[in-house]
């Protein structure tokens, strides 16, 4: 299953919605309007519980037993310390964890983002959806107020969260700032990632709320610090020829590549590399997004030509591959580069990558 969506073989439907558009290989559930937390975590199939359950193994005298057979109530051992994570509805094991570790169910999820603003008053959730067996979870929501740059370019403010359910990690919840006229979700990073939190599942609910209003202070300060950027950015002009120097600092594979940049050198590299520049470039002169006021012959512009080929033009294996490159892969970290570069130039007028 190449989209690693979960599928519920007693629904029949797999754990995926989305407001308006259909992704994941068109699969889940779409809906016309914002749905409240409680009808999102349907939509979504995350309406299942996860319980903590004794792990045991095989005593000597039945170590060698074979896949299907019935074993007696006493040939396990208990082994201590170590629990299995399971789902009661379907009761699949979904990770093994340790003594302290506590879980944090799907209605704990989206509770964590309502107590963000208030019940959940005026977050629209966007997305949401369960991958593998159930045992990682992710929801996108919308707040209700907006980034502006000049006069009519609105980027819209998201919260993303993902906790699992196997151990594998914390519940991590980050703003993410979409730009609405390419419906862009790379994250627009400030450094050293000071737009997201991290909880530990050996947290309680109390350090839970706590960090979700913490995550508010985050959203706001990073909305107002990145507003402030954007609307600097949308007045520092850039020529073509910069907006291609750009593009080929912010989309070089590797160092030796950047290096031969920084020399002078540019027309050694491979096929794809300059197919790949020759594509954003041609985004950033040519689609409509690129022509309005704040972006046309910007930085602002040259940062969301970076982005908006990720998000429009690049095309993916699926849309799982896709979802991943922009919320943690190749698309996020050129995002990243991009960002850099912009903030450089805007403050000095040199491109230059350390």
């Amino acid at each position: 299953m190449a989209h690693n969506l979960n599928f519920n073989s007693d629904t029949q439907k797999h754990a995926f919605f989305s407001v308006k558009e259909k992704a994941w290989h068109g699969l889940g559930t779409s809906v016309d309007t914002y749905p409240t937390s409680a009808e999102a975590l349907k939509f979504a199939g995350l309406d299942y519980t996860v319980v903590k359950r004794p792990l045991f193994t095989l005593d000597n005298l039945n170590n060698e037993f074979r896949q299907g057979e019935v074993l007696p109530a006493e040939a396990g051992v208990e082994v201590p310390n170590f629990f299995a994570t399971m789902r009661t509805d379907s009761e699949q094991v979904l990770g093994v964890v340790g003594r302290d570790y506590s879980v944090v169910q799907n209605v704990d999820a989206f509770s964590f983002f309502d107590s963000i603003v208030g019940g959940g008053e005026g977050i629209k959730y966007e997305t949401a959806g369960a991958l593998g067996k159930g045992e990682r979870i992710f929801i996108t929501a919308k707040l209700p107020s907006y980034i502006r740059v000049g006069n009519d370019d609105l980027i819209e403010q998201y919260l993303f969260l993902t906790t699992s359910h196997d151990g594998g990690g914390s519940i991590t919840a980050a703003f993410t700032p979409v730009r609405i006229v390419c419906n862009n979700t790379l994250n627009a990073a400030m450094r050293n990632h000071k737009n997201a939190i991290r909880v530990r599942h050996s947290s309680g609910a109390g350090e839970r709320l706590k960090q979700a209003h913490l995550l508010m202070g985050i959203s706001s300060r990073s909305s107002t610090q990145l507003q402030e950027v954007f609307n600097h950015w949308a007045k520092v002009r850039i020529s073509d020829a910069q907006v291609k120097k750009l593009v080929q600092l912010a989309m070089a594979p590797n160092k030796e590549v950047l290096q031969q940049l920084q020399n002078g050198t540019d027309d050694v590299h491979s096929s794809i590399y300059r197919n790949i520049v020759n594509d954003v470039y041609a985004y950033a002169m040519g689609d409509q997004s690129q022509q309005m006021e704040t972006t046309a012959g910007t930085v602002f512009g040259a940062y969301n030509a970076v982005t908006g080929y990720f998000q429009n033009v690049r095309r993916y294996k699926d849309g799982e591959a896709k979802f991943k490159s922009i919320i943690e892969g190749t698309a996020r970290q050129r995002a990243q580069v991009a960002f850099d570069l912009c903030g450089d130039f805007a403050h000095t007028g040199m491109l230059n990558v350390n």
